[in-house]
């Protein structure tokens, strides 16, 4: 299992989808996250997520269901099921998490040494903030907030196995890249 965490803006989607697309030797599959929400456009119930009522998601969270979940919202919940996890990894596939620094912690104490988590961070709070301003779909003070998060976030690094610097995307592809191949090696 992989995994991956990283302040909005470190590159950490643009790292984990060049691996599931170049390196399909991988076996890289992203773990079928819960929502509470409605599904949106083309989403599919069982593919990009399982669409629980609230109701739904908070019985699961009594039931200790959840590997990790968050309540984004009120009543807006995304989480990730063991079960789940454990049919994807019976199926043969290398369960990738996509998951805010809380839940990459939450999910490598629960699997250990089964499980190899990597921070992706950005070279500077700077740089952060510029690559932020460059995408053009934030507002100013979305921008503020994302940066204080990002912040609060960077204080976890130390939390993961491994910390990839990506202040250069080729470079931290390969850096990633040799770390999943010598993990999955062992």
């Amino acid at each position: 299992m992989l995994i991956v965490s990283a302040p909005s803006g470190s590159g950490k989607s643009t790292i984990v989808n060049w691996l599931m697309k170049e390196h399909p030797e991988l076996r890289l599959y992203f773990s079928i996250s819960c929502t509470s929400r409605e599904p949106r456009g083309t989403e599919q119930n069982g593919v990009e997520y399982f669409f629980l009522t609230p109701e739904e998601f908070k019985a699961k969270i009594a039931n200790g269901e959840f590997l990790e979940y968050e309540e984004v919202y009120a009543d807006r919940f995304y989480g990730t099921l063991k079960a789940q996890v454990e049919r994807q990894l019976e199926a043969g596939q290398n369960v990738v998490f996509d998951v805010d620094v809380k839940g990459g912690v939450n999910i490598k104490k629960y699997y250990g040494d089964r499980a190899m988590s990597l921070f992706i961070q950005p070279p500077s709070v700077e740089e952060l903030r510029r690559r932020l301003e460059g995408r053009g779909t934030d507002t100013p003070e979305a921008i503020e907030n994302r940066l204080a998060k990002a912040e609060y976030e960077l204080t976890f690094a130390p939390q993961f196995d491994h910390v990839v610097v990506n202040d250069d995307l080729a470079t931290a592809e390969q850096e990633t890249l040799k770390l999943v191949k010598n993990f999955f090696a062992q």
